[in-house]
């Protein structure tokens, strides 16, 4: 993506693919990692829609101005043209649950091989990439810090964290356009259901927005990581 104040483009939802997932994962990072990676309390992990790549949200950090070293993944399944997804899309907004499970673990096997046993993730995600956010808080939620899903959904399957999040309600950001039509009110419906019985939600939406993310999604995202996570920021 370009400047954060732009849309992303809607990418499209049908195109399938039987390659396999690769290991390892692709990234890009900040700067200060590793050495950073040491010294912060914890890592923003930024997680790509469908189609895009690991370059597509390493725009929004200056926007967010967190002090925190940073990784983009790529996701496992290659789509040609330079995207990736993080599963296939068979159903829109209803994916099947081994292909995201398949996905979570991937995730998981990154940070666990990158990171210490003791940092936590802040994991930032757009679309196919908010759902494995959720996925990474459903799984092992005692490793997961303010997670923000960026139009994005919820898996229609219990998960082996849920039980705990019920009780601990930590805050998570979910942000959408109200003009999305991409993620479908079956997504929306059930997402909205999950949420507020497992999180303490901040819930945005954005009148005028689409499947994207614009300047007021950014600034809210930008509150909501300072209030949660606890570092200091550069400033705007």
């Amino acid at each position: 993506m370009g400047h954060p104040g732009h849309r992303l483009a809607a990418r499209p939802l049908h195109r399938r693919t039987d390659r396999p997932m690769s290991q390892p994962l692709r990234d890009v990072r900040s700067r200060d990692w590793p050495a950073g990676t040491t010294a912060a309390p914890a890592v923003v992990i930024l997680l790509h829609g469908y189609g895009s790549n690991e370059h597509d949200l390493t725009g929004l950090m200056p926007a967010l101005g967190l002090t925190l070293p940073w990784a983009s993944l790529r996701a496992p399944v290659e789509l040609g043209n330079g995207g990736a997804a993080w599963f296939p899309i068979t159903t829109p907004g209803n994916p099947g649950v081994e292909p995201v499970a398949a996905a979570t673990e991937t995730i998981w096997a990154w940070i666990d091989t990158h990171l210490a046993a003791g940092t936590l993730v802040v994991p930032i995600g757009f679309s196919q990439g908010g759902l494995m956010v959720s996925q990474l808080l459903r799984t092992r939620p005692d490793r997961v810090l303010a997670p923000v899903v960026l139009g994005g959904f919820v898996l229609g399957a219990a998960q082996p964290g849920d039980e705990a999040l019920a009780g601990s309600r930590p805050p998570v950001f979910w942000g959408r356009g109200a003009l999305d039509k991409v993620i479908g009110e079956p997504a929306i419906t059930r997402t909205s259901a999950y949420l507020p019985q497992h999180a303490t939600l901040v819930e945005r939406v954005y009148p005028g927005l689409a499947h994207g993310i614009n300047d007021a999604e950014l600034g809210d995202v930008r509150e909501f990581l300072t209030q949660h996570v606890g570092v200091s920021t550069i400033p705007a």
